[in-house]
């Protein structure tokens, strides 16, 4: 496979990508799109009918439809054979992901399994550990959870006080702790649980299996929604854990932990994309089937900017999920041939864009956030009633922007990860930052006589991420290594960042889609629409930023040239939308 092209991650303020390089839900294969149809078979035979009982915490339903998912071979998507899997692509595990979106707190479940409760095994484990528990988890014999949280550690995840100390025979480590919000905890098999061996300063990880006598496990949390999904404490009681339990070295925990993390991150980045077709195609429907003042309210105008609304933002964190999931397969395949390890080197594919795997966390979940409120509004007190699917999908959204480091600390990694990895030489940020910073209105690229529709998308774009370099080296200048402490102005330039990468995600997927399908109005609609509210949000979050950091004879250079770097096009974004709004009515359901 061709790699010279391959951006890293945060690289995107300061390369430029083509849109044959980067991949669009449009190609999906044949063999990708039966996948994904298996996993929507599942939903309709196995999860909505049960869907009322799951809400009343069945675990035994819950672990019972987990195991059949697993039998057909769902759980084993990301596995390689050897060990019992498909040994899929991850653009194929993401599509699984974002399929199963759709399936409320069953997706919470699976997803755990699958990812958090199965992936450090496959990851970092040796190959003894692998054979006898990655072959059970892939089946679904064996179902998986993962332990980090803490009461006094959340966010701090390497503040947690569960021990592991070594028996005097050396055989075992005997594990003392407790650890709270275990999403599977009723009926896993398998914990991957951290502690620290000693008085070690990090977390180590462990490989326990929940019948050990001394693990207790607590009654299900009541939550506000995922009410399906067992969540629980769990208790560890001078609990003997085999010494050949160990995952990974000792005291590297904490890494593994984070490089799950990443990975988690991004897999709910696609899992929210089903979650809101989902909730897109309820929204239509109930719009096309209620009448107020004798009329179908979907004929409103101010219901076609909804669902118009809900499409875009969709639309464009679609977009960017498979852009960065071609990236890190791209990435895997050169690390598998550099180290030999497959369960190593995806895992450091994945670990490497951790800026945007945090970057689309926050994207996504918030996305979900506003479709599945708009859902509830477009039916109205309907939407406030059990009886319909967007009640549930509005309560078990809210989960989403907390699971997976909540989005205040995933919107502070996002630039600051992206600062780190420039200071470590792997793109030039600062010197890119630097050069815009000295002569911000110079750096406006002005509109060129003749050019097309996507050249000028291209030239805005390149704008764009100027800003989000401009106040990147304001704030490095004033703030030197007290930025860390100025997180008001890191969120700031993380929400600059999101916007213009999403911006130009949906850009290069149009291109791609006009090279492959020809040229298709209501997708200009889309991007337009976009491109103009994102230029808006980013020249807000820019002056705030300027406002924080400049002195007062800079501020009106700085804010002025942002004014100038913002600059679009106009757009009728009442015509716009209603032509988007138009074919989502048509067609009755989620088909962009």
């Amino acid at each position: 496979m061709e790699n010279q092209n391959l951006i890293r991650s945060g690289e995107y303020l300061v390369a430029e990508t083509n849109a044959a390089d980067i991949f669009i839900p449009e190609e999906f294969n044949e063999e990708q799109l039966m996948i994904a149809q298996t996993c929507r078979d599942f939903l309709a035979a196995e999860v909505y009918p049960n869907m009322a009982q799951l809400e009343k915490s069945d675990r035994q339903l819950m672990k019972e439809i987990l195991k059949k998912s697993g039998e057909l071979g769902l759980m084993g998507i990301a596995i390689p054979e050897e060990y019992g899997g498909f040994g899929q692509s991850f653009v194929t595990q993401m599509l699984a992901a974002e399929t199963t979106g759709a399936g409320y707190s069953f997706s919470v479940a699976y997803m755990a399994h699958c990812g958090i409760g199965t992936m450090p095994i496959m990851y970092f484990g040796n190959e003894e550990q692998r054979q006898k528990y990655v072959t059970k988890l892939a089946t679904g014999e064996y179902i998986g959870a993962y332990c980090l949280t803490e009461p006094g550690a959340g966010s701090d995840a390497n503040s947690g006080k569960t021990n592991a100390r070594l028996s005097e025979d050396g055989k075992h480590y005997i594990l003392n702790g407790q650890k709270m919000w275990i999403t599977n905890a009723g009926f896993a098999d398998v914990f991957i649980v951290f502690a620290k061996v000693d008085n070690d300063r990090v977390l180590s990880s462990f490989i326990v299996e929940s019948n050990l006598p001394g693990v207790v496990i607590g009654p299900d949390e009541h939550k506000m929604g995922i009410k399906g999904s067992s969540t629980a404490q769990i208790f560890f009681n001078d609990v003997k854990v085999p010494v050949e339990n160990m995952l990974g070295k000792r005291g590297e925990g904490f890494r593994i932990a984070l490089s799950i993390l990443h990975m988690g991150r991004i897999k709910l980045g696609a899992n929210v994309l089903g979650a809101a077709k989902k909730a897109v195609t309820d929204s239509v429907r109930y719009a096309n089937e209620r009448k107020q003042f004798g009329v179908l309210i979907s004929t409103f105008g101010a219901i076609k900017h909804k669902l118009a609304e809900q499409v875009i933002r969709l639309y464009a964190t679609e977009s960017a999920v498979y852009r960065v999931s071609r990236d890190i397969d791209r990435m895997m395949d050169i690390l598998k041939t550099d180290c030999g390890d497959k369960g190593r080197a995806s895992i450091e594919a994945i670990s490497h864009y951790a800026v945007e795997a945090a970057l689309l966390k926050v994207a996504g979940s918030e996305m979900l956030d506003y479709i599945v409120d708009e859902a509830v509004q477009i039916h109205g007190g309907m939407g406030y009633s059990a009886e319909m699917d967007v009640e549930r999908g509005y309560r078990d959204s809210r989960i989403n922007r907390i699971f997976e480091g909540t989005n205040e600390i995933n919107r502070l990694l996002v630039s600051d990860t992206a600062m780190k990895r420039a200071m470590k030489g792997e793109f030039d940020l600062f010197g890119h930052a630097e050069k815009v910073y000295g002569n911000p209105s110079g750096s406006v690229e002005k509109e060129v006589t003749g050019e097309d529709y996507f050249s000028r998308l291209r030239r805005i774009i390149r704008n764009l991420k100027k800003v989000a370099l401009l106040c990147t080296h304001g704030a490095v200048k004033k703030f030197e290594k007290g930025l860390v402490n100025e997180q008001e102005v890191l969120v700031n330039i993380t929400d600059i960042m999101i916007d213009v990468y999403l911006a130009e995600s949906l850009a290069l997927r149009i291109e791609k889609r006009e090279s492959l399908k020809g040229q298709d109005t209501v997708y200009r609609d889309i991007l337009d629409v976009f491109m103009h509210d994102s230029a808006f949000r980013i020249r807000k979050a820019a002056s705030d930023a300027i406002c924080s950091f400049a002195g007062e004879d800079e501020i009106p250079v700085l804010t002025g040239a942002v004014e100038k770097l913002t600059g679009t096009y106009c757009v009728n974004v009442k015509e716009a939308r209603r032509r988007i709004a138009g074919k989502l009515i048509a067609d009755n359901e989620y088909k962009f």
